[in-house]
């Protein structure tokens, strides 16, 4: 479905965004995922070694425009284009609501939405210049309906929803798509590491009866962002077992 698209992967050392480059690359794509750090980025390309060789690594700051329009413009260079961008790198929060401060939420809020949004606005300019692409990024099923505690998080991933929704409309002239998945609860390091007590009750909670695994959202972001969902943009689509139904 993808090949020979150029797609870049924030938050691609493990996880679901592990799982996303994985599948983008068995698609055919040249994928370059993004991580935080130059250590997690080399071992998370030591998984892809001996099996495929369109895959490369970068780290640079979410937070820093400068650091990301020079990547952007690297990969530029090498390849000619970006047809792809997916926003998966983000942090989730557990922590009552007493016990946060201002410079707490502040964080969590900066590289959930701060970092998507400067990602997009440092791939933006060769989108438009090449005819089009497709952005996608990763939200929650916590951003319909909240969470008990870590507020910060689904507000963030409200954020989101709302980012993909308005910047699908203001960029469909440009034939720039955006849509976001939203995950259900899914089978991640901090799910595997849940006690067997815990994760039942969660799991019968959910029409479909499992847990969802990271190739389960891998699949629906390279269905969102390939040629067969050309006419789809400002979509939120729930990856979850039909647990918000």
């Amino acid at each position: 479905m993808l090949k020979d698209k150029v797609c870049v992967v924030t938050g691609g050392t493990r996880g679901i965004g592990h799982a996303i480059v994985r599948e983008f690359l068995a698609q055919g794509a040249k994928v370059i995922l993004f991580g935080s750090r130059e250590e997690t980025v080399n071992k998370a390309l030591k998984d892809f070694e001996g099996e495929y060789d369109q895959v490369e690594g970068a780290w640079p700051d979410l937070m820093d425009e400068a650091a990301l329009k020079a990547e952007m413009d690297r990969i530029i260079d090498q390849y000619g284009r970006i047809d792809v961008l997916v926003n998966n790198a983000g942090v989730a929060d557990d922590v009552s609501v007493y016990d946060y401060d201002a410079a707490k939420f502040s964080k969590i809020l900066d590289l959930n939405i701060k970092g998507v949004f400067n990602t997009i606005l440092s791939v933006l300019p060769q989108m438009k210049k090449q005819g089009g692409g497709s952005i996608i990024s990763t939200s929650s099923m916590v951003s319909k309906y909240g969470q008990t505690r870590g507020v910060a998080y689904p507000t963030s991933k409200f954020a989101v929803n709302g980012l993909t929704i308005s910047l699908a409309r203001e960029l469909g002239p440009d034939h720039i798509r955006v849509n976001a998945v939203a995950p259900g609860i899914t089978n991640t390091d901090m799910v595997k590491n849940l006690p067997e007590e815990m994760i039942q009750p969660l799991i019968n909670n959910i029409p479909m009866r499992r847990i969802g695994e990271p190739e389960d959202i891998a699949k629906a972001c390279a269905f969102l962002v390939s040629d067969n969902a050309s006419y789809i943009s400002g979509e939120i689509l729930h990856v979850d077992g039909a647990m918000l139904v």
